[in-house]
C-alpha cells in the first residue's frame, strides 16, 4: 500500500499545527481556504473556491473513465478557549479546533499531495473542503451552491477522528450511524406576583418544572427502547428574585434520533406536551422548533466497498467493521442523502494517550499519528475505487 514517507508526513503535521494555531468559525474559514486552494493548485488540482462561502473543491482527471469520486474533510473549529498547553496552541483566545477538524484537512491535503505525484488512477476525483459543519450547515450551503452538479460523485466519503477507539483505528458502520439533531426554544407565558400570595398568579416556574419532567417520557414511554434517542433540557431561565414569581420562563431543549420516523414522532409528542402542560398549569406555551441535521445513515454497499479496502490494506487488528451507532450529529448527512457513500471513524486514542480526551474539550487536541494513517486510507481508496484496472 502507498503510503506517505516520514518527510512527507512531517510536513504535514506541520501544516495540521499551522490551522490549529489559527482556528476560524463556521463562514470564516478564509485563512484555511486559502491555505487549501493554494496547496491544491501548486499540486495541478482545478481549484474552486467559494461554494458555501468558504468551501473549496479540488478536482483531478486522470485517464479517460467517467467514474467519479468525492472525499470531504470540515475547516472549521469552535467557540472554545483552548487548555492544551501545546506549542501549537490557538493563538486566538476563545477559539479552538476542539474537534478535530485541523485533522481532517491534514490528512485529506497529504493524500491529495501524494495522489497528484504518485497517484495512479482512471477517472475524476473530488476533494471537498467544507465549512461550517459545526451546526453551522456548511454541507447544505456547499450544496445550494451547485457542489453535486458542478462535481458530480457517483459516491462520496469522509473521516471523522474519535476519542475512545486506539489511534488509527479504522472504524465503520452500515446504515444509521449519527443522530439527528433539532433544537426547541420553549416560552411559557404566565401572571406573575408575589411569592407570598401564589394565588394570585399563574406561576410559569411549576409550570416549567412540570414540563421537564414530562419531557423524560417522550423517550421512555413512547419511543421503542430499541431505538436510540435523547431529550435533553440543556437550559432553564426564570425569575432572579426569590419572593416574586415571574411572568415567563423560557427552556432550551435538544433532540436526537437515529431513525426518520422516531424523529417526527418525538417532534409531534413535544409538541404536544408543551401544550397540555401549559394549558394544566394555567399558562401560555409558544414552541419555536429549529430542524438541524439529518440521521447520517450509510450506504450499505458503498461501506462494504470502503471496509474491502481496509481489510485489504490494513491488518485485522486495526479495523472495527461494525462500530455502534453515536448520538453526535454530522452534517455530512445531508450530502449522504444526495449520494451514496460512507462515514468512517479513526481512532484518535485511548486512555491516556494524546488525543483521548473527547472532542468538543478545552484539553482536546488531534493526534498527528493520524495524518499518516488516514491519509494512507484514502490513497488506498481512491486507488481502488478509481482503478485504472477495475472498471
Amino acid at each position: 500500500m502507498d503510503r506517505l514517507s516520514d518527510a512527507a508526513v512531517e510536513q504535514f503535521i506541520a501544516v495540521r499545527r499551522d490551522i490549529h494555531r489559527h482556528p476560524e468559525l463556521a463562514f470564516n474559514e478564509r485563512r484555511t481556504a486559502a491555505l487549501v486552494a493554494a496547496q491544491l493548485g501548486a499540486w495541478g488540482y482545478a481549484v474552486t473556491t467559494g461554494l458555501g462561502g468558504t468551501g473549496v473543491v479540488g478536482q483531478l482527471k486522470r485517464g479517460t473513465s467517467t467514474r467519479t469520486l468525492g472525499l470531504r474533510a470540515d475547516m472549521d473549529a469552535l467557540p472554545i478557549a483552548e487548555a492544551t498547553g501545546a506549542a501549537w496552541a490557538s493563538c486566538t483566545h476563545g477559539m479552538m479546533h476542539a474537534c478535530g477538524h485541523d485533522g481532517h484537512t491534514a490528512m485529506l491535503l497529504a493524500a491529495a499531495q501524494h495522489l497528484a505525484t504518485q497517484g495512479d488512477f482512471d477517472g475524476t476525483l473530488n476533494l471537498i473542503f467544507q465549512p461550517a459543519e459545526e451546526g453551522g450547515g456548511g454541507a447544505l450551503k456547499m450544496m445550494d451552491d451547485g457542489l453535486f452538479e458542478r462535481f458530480p460523485c457517483d459516491a462520496i466519503f469522509a473521516m471523522h477522528n474519535m476519542p475512545g477507539y486506539p489511534q488509527g483505528q479504522l472504524v465503520f458502520r452500515s446504515g444509521p450511524t449519527m443522530a439527528s439533531s433539532d433544537y426547541a426554544t420553549v416560552t411559557l407565558h404566565g401572571h406573575g406576583g408575589h411569592g407570598a400570595m401564589p394565588h394570585k398568579a399563574t406561576d410559569v416556574v411549576v409550570a416549567a418544572a412540570s414540563l421537564i419532567m414530562a419531557l423524560q417520557t417522550v423517550v421512555s414511554r413512547h419511543v421503542d427502547p430499541m431505538q436510540p434517542a435523547v431529550v435533553t433540557v440543556g437550559a432553564v431561565h426564570a425569575g432572579e428574585a426569590n419572593n416574586v414569581i415571574p411572568a415567563e420562563a423560557r427552556l432550551e431543549i435538544s433532540v436526537r434520533a437515529l431513525d426518520p420516523q422516531v424523529r417526527r414522532s418525538m417532534e409531534q409528542r413535544i409538541r404536544e406536551l408543551v401544550q397540555f402542560q401549559a394549558q394544566s398549569h394555567g399558562v401560555r406555551a409558544e414552541l419555536d422548533w429549529r430542524p438541524g441535521y439529518a440521521v447520517l445513515v450509510n450506504d450499505a454497499q458503498q461501506t462494504a466497498r470502503a471496509l474491502a479496502v481496509a481489510q485489504r490494506h490494513f491488518p485485522a487488528q486495526q479495523i472495527n467493521p461494525q462500530g455502534p451507532m453515536l448520538t453526535g450529529s454530522e452534517d455530512f448527512a445531508f450530502m449522504l442523502e444526495r449520494v451514496p457513500g460512507s462515514y468512517l471513524f479513526i481512532g484518535n486514542g485511548t486512555g491516556q494517550e494524546p488525543g483521548a480526551c473527547m472532542v468538543h474539550n478545552p484539553a482536546y487536541d488531534f493526534n498527528d499519528h493520524n495524518i499518516a494513517t488516514g491519509s494512507a486510507y484514502w490513497i488506498a481508496l481512491v486507488g481502488e475505487l478509481l482503478s485504472p484496472t477495475h472498471p
